[in-house]
C-alpha cells in the first residue's frame, strides 16, 4: 500500500483517485472546491483541507489540473504544496500542460523531491476501468518509483527524460483535434454533394479517418473543448512562428464551438439514416 496524495478532483482526478482506491492504496484527496471531494470521502479517501496537508505524509503526490497557473497555484501558492514534501517523494504531475510548463516545475520543486510528467491519453471511464495510456518522462529511477502505481491507471510509457511524456501528449493532441476538425470538414462535404450519411460512414469507418470517427461516436469520453482549446494554444506557442495552417484553422474552430464545456465529440455531426 502507497500513501498517495491526489490534488485536483475533478472529473478525472476524481476517477483516478477511485481506481488507486480500489487497487488497496491510502488516498489522500484536496479540491479547490471541497464539495468535489466529499464523494471520494465516502469512497474511502481521507479529504485535507489544504495542498499541503495533502501531501505531508505522501511518497507520491498526483496533480490533475486544469492548466500550468492551477498547478503553480496548487504547489508554490498560500499552504501549497511543494515546501510540504517530504523528502524522497516523487510529484507526478499527470495535467496537460506542455514541457516548457514542465521543466520550469523541475527548476523550482525542491531538490529531495523527484518529478515524473505523466499525462495520460483516455477518459474518465478509462479511468476507472484501468485502461489510460499513461506517458511518463523523467530519469529512470524515478519513473520506475512510480511505475507500479501507475500502472492501476493503465499501461505505462516512459517516454523518455523529464518534459518528454508532456511533449508526447501534446502531440498527440494536436493529432486528435486536427483530425477532428477534418472530420468535421469531410462529413460537410458528403452533406453537399449528397452522399447518404449512413455510407459515408460506413466508407469512412475503413479508411484514414477510421479512429478518430470512432472518438467522435464515444459517449463515455469527456474531454471539453475548453481544455481543446488550452492544449492547442500550447501547440501554437511551442511551434512559435512556424507555419501550421491546420492548427490555427482547428484552434478557431474550437473557438467558435457554441458550448465549450461540451465533449469534443460535439464538434462532429454523425448523421445515420
Amino acid at each position: 500500500m502507497t500513501k498517495i496524495a491526489v490534488l485536483g478532483a475533478g472529473r478525472m482526478g476524481a476517477s483516478i483517485a477511485l481506481r488507486l482506491l480500489d487497487a488497496g492504496h491510502h488516498v489522500t484527496v484536496w479540491n479547490r472546491t471541497a464539495a468535489r471531494a466529499a464523494p471520494l470521502g465516502r469512497a474511502g479517501a481521507a479529504v485535507a483541507r489544504t495542498p499541503a496537508e495533502a501531501v505531508r505524509t505522501a511518497e507520491i503526490a498526483i496533480t490533475m489540473l486544469t492548466d500550468a497557473a492551477a498547478v503553480d497555484a496548487v504547489l508554490f501558492g498560500p499552504d501549497g504544496a511543494a515546501p510540504a514534501l517530504p523528502a524522497g517523494a516523487c510529484l507526478v504531475d499527470m495535467s496537460t500542460i506542455g514541457p516548457a510548463a514542465v521543466g520550469d516545475l523541475a527548476a523550482r520543486l525542491p531538490g529531495t523531491v523527484d518529478l515524473v510528467d505523466a499525462p495520460v491519453g483516455g477518459s474518465v471511464a478509462a479511468a476507472r476501468a484501468g485502461r489510460l495510456r499513461v506517458f511518463a518522462g523523467g530519469t529512470h529511477v524515478a519513473v520506475a518509483r512510480v511505475a507500479q502505481v501507475l500502472a492501476a491507471l493503465g499501461t505505462v510509457r516512459h517516454c523518455g527524460g523529464t518534459g518528454s511524456g508532456a511533449a508526447l501528449k501534446l502531440v498527440l493532441n494536436t493529432a486528435l483535434l486536427v483530425a477532428m476538425g477534418g472530420l468535421a470538414d469531410t462529413l460537410a462535404v458528403a452533406r453537399a454533394v449528397g452522399v447518404d450519411p449512413a455510407a459515408a460512414l460506413d466508407a469512412l469507418t475503413g479508411g484514414p479517418l477510421g479512429g478518430v470517427l470512432e472518438r467522435a461516436a464515444a459517449r463515455d469520453a469527456d474531454f471539453p473543448v475548453a481544455l481543446a482549446g488550452k492544449d492547442l494554444d500550447l501547440a501554437r506557442e511551442a511551434l512559435g512562428p512556424a507555419a501550421a495552417p491546420l492548427v490555427r484553422a482547428t484552434r478557431t474552430v474550437l473557438a467558435a464551438a457554441p458550448d465549450p464545456t461540451t465533449d469534443i465529440a460535439t464538434l462532429v455531426t454523425l448523421e445515420r439514416s
